[in-house]
């Protein structure tokens, strides 16, 4: 039997509604999914994927909902709203504290800011050694490995995809600048910026 115009096929009919498999599909993923594979894997329009994400986005918000679809890293994903965190945070980690040490924070905000950077020169910023700790940040997805540095063959670190997702960033470019934080006598090679 085919289905006159208009009408719709018993497969056709069965397939879900974009705004409903856009939110099947990112309770699921465990990183964001960018507006091209979602518009692929549905087989619809990439704008008509984005238009339906920022629209149920700004819906929750609306809403008030426990959950925020936010664009973040390049791609989409749900989140918990700022003001549940406290208690979501608490029924993760049932009293268990999973932060990071001051150590390791200062170690990734110098890879955040100044890489690609090598180990020796992280630990030539904080002035202790800092191998320990960028293991550790390793292992937690943090940083990863950004080749070799050309005179030296030390490997270079970045910061990745998940650092920008735990933080909420789209990219780099919306780190904070810290000139206000930095103290006036700190010396000007700590400074320059070896991508230049």
């Amino acid at each position: 039997m085919t289905a006159t115009m208009g009408e719709q096929t018993p497969e056709e009919s069965a397939q879900p509604d974009l705004r409903a498999a856009l939110e099947a599909i990112l309770m699921v993923v465990d990183e964001p999914v960018t507006e091209v594979t979602l518009a692929q894997i549905l087989e619809r329009p990439r704008r008509e994927v984005a238009a339906t994400l920022r629209e149920l986005s700004a819906e929750y918000t609306a809403q008030g909902r426990g959950f925020d679809l936010r664009e973040v890293a390049g791609g989409w994903r749900f989140y918990t709203r700022a003001e549940c965190a406290p208690v979501v945070e608490r029924f993760v980690t049932d009293g268990q504290q999973a932060r990071l040490t001051t150590a390791a924070l200062e170690t990734l905000a110098v890879v955040a800011y100044r890489q690609p950077v090598s180990r020796a020169r992280v630990s030539a910023i904080r002035g202790v050694n800092s191998d320990g700790v960028m293991r550790t940040l390793t292992l937690r997805g943090l940083i990863e490995e950004a080749g070799q540095d050309p005179e030296t063959n030390a490997h270079l670190y970045r910061t990745t995809g998940y650092f920008l997702e735990r933080l909420g960033l789209g990219s780099l470019d919306e780190l904070p600048d810290l000139a206000p934080f930095l103290p006036d006598d700190i010396p000007d090679d700590i400074l320059e910026d070896d991508r230049t």
